[in-house]
């Protein structure tokens, strides 16, 4: 069985794929050379399903791994236009691109689009997993709580787990389990106040609220700052923030100022001539060299 979704003319599948480290954190894995990622989806109708998915020139291939009914594939078709923002309208910021020097190859190359999970709820905990630690650390707690907590598929391999199984883990399990160190309390009472329904995060994708209101309801979840906010931010098609992190730091000092530190000051002013596109502006112009043009992945 085999699904295939249309893409955009201007949907790059190897920028979508590696955009930043989604890819290679659990339930998600990325195959380089053969550029096939894999995810493994909870379905709300049935076992878990996983899905390999590559692309072509005019459309996306999703290979489960198992025949589908209806419904279930009509989910996995909205999970795959969701992660890979196949919905996204980009012709906005591909034209303030193409206008700007330097930056025209961001169009010609269809970067832009930020993998993302299914949901936020997961996008949110692996944003808390990133914050003043390693990617190997991230790496680790990430893999901790889909390994233990997910549900399994025929195949052996394991979904983000939802906010109830999240939420029915004693504090223990996140410190001695996860090794989430400090983060233990924010995840569990995070995932309570989503199971619970205190807190919905889904609704953040088509929330009325102004950028600076709803930064604000996302930072009243503990373990959520700015960066966490400004990053999860882009994951909801909103880009006003920078999310500037150490790498982010250290990166522009290389690229856009001949390697010499740069106060936060100064490169918010680089990028502020792209208004409400700068913190995606910023994220591509850092990233450039993740992708050559012959389509190869840095190592």
């Amino acid at each position: 069985m085999q699904l295939s979704i249309n893409t955009p003319r201007t949907f790059s599948f190897k920028r979508t794929v590696i955009s930043h480290g989604w890819c290679g954190l659990l339930p998600f894995e990325i195959d380089r050379d053969r550029w096939v990622l894999s995810r493994t989806l909870d379905l709300s109708d049935g076992a878990p399903v996983t899905v390999l998915i590559t692309a072509n020139k005019r459309a996306v291939r999703i290979d489960p791994s198992r025949t589908l009914g209806k419904k279930a594939a009509a989910q996995v078709l909205r999970d795959v236009r969701h992660m890979l923002r196949l919905d996204d309208d980009m012709a906005g910021f591909y034209q303030t691109m193409k206008a700007t020097p330097d930056f025209e190859w961001v169009s010609e190359q269809g970067a832009g689009r930020l993998l993302r999970a299914p949901t936020v709820f997961e996008d949110l905990v692996k944003m808390i997993c990133t914050t003043n630690c390693s990617w190997s650390l991230t790496t680790k707690m990430v893999t901790g709580l889909v390994q233990s907590l997910g549900r399994e598929s025929a195949g052996g391999l394991r979904t983000f787990p939802t906010p109830e199984a999240m939420a029915l883990m004693p504090l223990k399990f996140y410190v001695n389990e996860v090794r989430a160190g400090y983060r233990a309390q924010y995840l569990k009472e995070l995932a309570e106040r989503v199971a619970s329904g205190s807190l919905n995060v889904e609704s953040w994708l088509a929330s009325p609220l102004p950028t600076a209101e709803l930064i604000k309801e996302m930072k009243s979840v503990k373990g959520v700052g700015d960066y966490a906010a400004e990053n999860v931010l882009k994951l909801l098609g909103r880009y006003d923030g920078l999310a500037l992190d150490s790498w982010t730091r250290a990166k522009f000092f290389e690229v856009r100022n001949n390697g010499r530190k740069a106060t936060d000051k100064k490169i918010a002013r680089y990028y502020s001539g792209f208004k409400e596109w700068r913190g995606l502006a910023l994220w591509c112009d850092l990233t450039r060299d993740w992708l050559d043009v012959d389509g190869r992945a840095a190592d």
